[in-house]
């Protein structure tokens, strides 16, 4: 069984992904990084040249070859829930875990982050983390079996928190 790890960017997911996986003894993928390394550019490069549809398609791929395996601690793109198949695709062989933070926590964490493209035009960063944060949560809300504020909590005491569930 894979442990799966979705949230909004910032949230701690590969952090966290990375000390489960060596707690565990098991690989950690991370989903954008293998859309990235096969398809030879960056996220940001993907979406202007092919626009955010043609990733999406990447990640169902993704999400496709990943739920074939067994034994993976995945971190998924905080998009990944966007489409229905894909949560349905990783919930098949995994228990799913929502790393949850507020808009400030996830603004304070990812500021200087240009590896994305602007999800919405116009906005200040706060206000696009806000409004994508608002539209996602209910998604994220049913595609996990787990939610885990990470507002407060160390990256190794979210990884614990993890454990403890996974493990029930």
């Amino acid at each position: 069984m894979n442990i799966v790890l979705i949230g909004y960017r910032g949230t701690g997911k590969s952090e966290v992904g990375q000390r489960l996986a060596s707690r565990l003894g098991r690989q950690l993928v991370g989903m954008d990084a293998e859309i990235v390394r096969q398809a030879g550019m960056s996220i940001p490069a993907i979406v202007e040249k092919f626009g955010w549809n043609h990733f999406r398609d990447l990640e169902t791929e993704e999400a496709r070859k990943l739920s074939g395996q067994d034994g993976l601690v995945i971190d998924c793109g905080g998009g990944v829930i966007e489409r229905p198949e894909n949560v349905a695709i990783l919930q098949q062989n995994a228990r799913v875990f929502w790393l949850q933070a507020e808009v400030a926590t996830i603004v304070g964490r990812i500021q200087g982050d240009t590896e994305r493209p602007a999800l919405v035009a116009g906005k200040t960063f706060t206000e696009e983390v806000a409004e994508v944060l608002e539209r996602r949560t209910p998604l994220y809300r049913n595609a996990a079996h787990h939610e885990i504020s990470t507002d407060a909590l160390t990256p190794e005491q979210l990884a614990d928190a993890i454990l403890a569930l996974f493990e029930q």
